[in-house]
């Protein structure tokens, strides 16, 4: 899903780099950054924000695909990435091709957003597959039983989020098609920001606590790093087209 996140992604931007005359080349580069950047600050995030108690003990295992114990290796393949990591490596690995490459952030962000918000669906497509960040118990009809997980009928948690960031990628590519160059800069991202991280927040109320020590927090760890997101999409939408903000 991952794959497919990048793939369908990429040919979306370059039918949009093609259009508004900019190099695929640039595009090319933007990828390799981005990649990077998705996959590093997804896992540093489940590091830090969810397992730091158990990875402060095994700092080998933050970077290799595989546990050891007692000198055994258990192949992981790299579980744990956390979508909030991924963002702000993003927006890191973008900042630095910017400055490398001499674009500007907020050109690139307000058109790399509709793609970003595409890759949700795939991933959470992948998580539900997986059984992964399954729902709490419910009654309703359409419930899903995640026999990896028990025999509990549970929200699909993961196909409402990715139903969720489906319909933000058409509205934001709708937007962009009908407006393109005239949208006021950073609109589009600060749009994505509002969207995607509201929709995070009101559906980590059906979802089961990833990690022990959520269930002692008032709201769990998903819905505390999605404010200030959420924040920084206020000020990106409301703010004044005069910003120097680039």
């Amino acid at each position: 899903m991952f794959a497919a996140a990048f793939l369908f992604s990429y040919l979306v931007l370059s039918k949009i780099y093609k259009h508004e005359n900019v190099s695929v080349h640039l595009l090319d580069k933007l990828s390799i950054f981005i990649i990077l950047g998705t996959l590093i600050g997804a896992r540093l995030g489940q590091v830090f924000f969810y397992e730091f108690g158990y990875y402060k003990h095994h700092l080998l295992e933050i970077v290799l695909p595989f546990s050891i114990n007692k000198g055994n290796f258990e192949w992981t393949g790299y579980q744990g990435l956390a979508s909030h990591g991924g963002a702000i490596g993003i927006l890191i690995a973008l900042g630095w091709y910017c400055k490398k490459y001499k674009q500007p952030f907020l050109w690139v962000i307000d058109r790399l957003v509709i793609v970003v918000a595409l890759s949700g669906f795939f991933i959470r497509i992948g998580n539900l597959f997986n059984s992964e960040i399954i729902g709490k118990q419910t009654n309703v009809f359409w419930a899903f039983i995640f026999e990896r997980v028990d025999f509990i009928p549970r929200h699909p948690a993961q196909l409402y989020e990715a139903i969720c960031y489906l319909i933000i990628f058409f509205l934001l590519w709708n937007i962009y098609k009908k407006r393109g160059i005239h949208l006021k800069k950073g609109s589009l991202f600060g749009l994505f920001l509002i969207l995607v991280f509201s929709v995070r927040f009101l559906i980590e109320f059906l979802k089961e606590n990833q990690e022990v020590f959520e269930n002692a927090l008032p709201i769990n760890m998903g819905q505390i790093l999605s404010i200030p997101f959420i924040l920084v999409g206020l000020y990106f939408v409301s703010r004044r087209p005069t910003s120097k903000i680039k």
